[in-house]
C-alpha cells in the first residue's frame, strides 16, 4: 500500500542508526532519543493552502531534519511513517 499526501504534507520515514559511544559501546535505536533525521518517501502537490500559495521544494529521497514533536505517526504495512507539513521540516541534509 502506498500513502499519497495531500496539499503541503510530506510522508517521511525516520532513519534510525546505531551510535557508538566514545568507549565503544553500541547503542541500539531503542536506547536513544527519537531521531530527527528522516527520509522523504512522498510529497504532496502543494498549491493553495490556508489562502497562501505553497510551492513544494522537497522531493522523494531527500534526507531531512524535522521538528522534534511534529507530525502524525502512521503505521502502514508494518512500517512506522510520519506525515508532516512541509514547514515542519527544518533542513535538508546534503552529502
Amino acid at each position: 500500500m502506498k500513502l499519497k499526501p495531500l496539499a503541503d504534507r510530506v510522508v517521511i520515514k525516520m532513519v534510525e542508526s546505531e551510535e557508538t559511544t566514545k568507549s565503544g559501546i553500541v547503542l541500539p535505536g531503542t536506547a536513544k532519543e527519537k531521531p530527527q533525521v528522516a527520509e522523504v518517501l512522498s510529497v504532496g502537490p502543494g498549491g493553495n493552502v490556508d489562502g497562501k500559495e505553497v510551492t513544494m521544494y522537497l522531493k522523494a529521497g531527500d534526507r531531512v531534519i524535522t521538528s522534534k514533536y511534529s507530525g502524525t505517526e502512521v503505521k502502514l504495512d508494518g512500517q512506522e511513517l510520519m506525515v508532516v507539513r512541509q514547514n515542519d521540516v527544518l533542513a535538508v541534509v546534503e552529502k
